[in-house]
């Protein structure tokens, strides 16, 4: 669905389209400290509030793998190997601040001791499975597809090693 604008130097019409913003979420799953496994969350800086999945803006020029990658280095301080595509996230309402479609990944951190809070993020946390708080945007939703994708694929919980 465009609209028409004038071309500034010869005058014709440009169809203008408004297209979906590309961005990249991945769900890093990790070891706790006293045993099982859990999910990196962070707590955004910068509106929309709340915690969510670490992600952001594919970069022009980029891949979303290698968005996923910058991304995750950015917010959470870890160097992260993808390990599969979860799926795509399209809802036209997904995020407030406009029509955003986002990649998500799993993947799992090279060295988990560097977690930490970077870029815009107040806070960067593993939860337990299943034991998320409050989440933005539809990262409830994805973590929900993420446990009945690893219960399908008869792994049971992403808890177990």
């Amino acid at each position: 669905m465009g609209r028409v604008r004038t071309c500034p130097h010869c005058g014709g019409e440009i169809e203008v389209y408004r297209n979906p913003t590309p961005t990249v979420d991945v769900v890093i799953v990790m070891d706790l400290t006293g045993g099982g496994r859990g999910v990196v969350l962070i707590k955004r800086r910068n509106p929309p509030l709340g915690w969510a999945l670490p992600g952001g803006f594919v970069d022009y020029g980029e891949t979303c793998e290698q968005a996923a990658v910058r991304e995750m280095k950015e917010e959470t301080g870890l160097d992260v190997r993808l390990t599969g595509l979860l799926g795509v996230y399209s809802d036209p309402n997904r995020d407030p601040r406009g029509h955003t479609m986002s990649v998500v990944y799993t993947g799992e951190p090279v060295d988990p001791a560097r977690l930490m809070a970077g870029d815009d993020a107040a806070d960067a946390s593993v939860f337990p499975m299943g034991q998320w708080p409050e989440l933005a945007f539809d990262h409830a939703k994805i973590l929900a597809d993420f446990l009945a994708n690893a219960k399908a694929r008869g792994k049971g919980c992403p808890d177990a090693h």
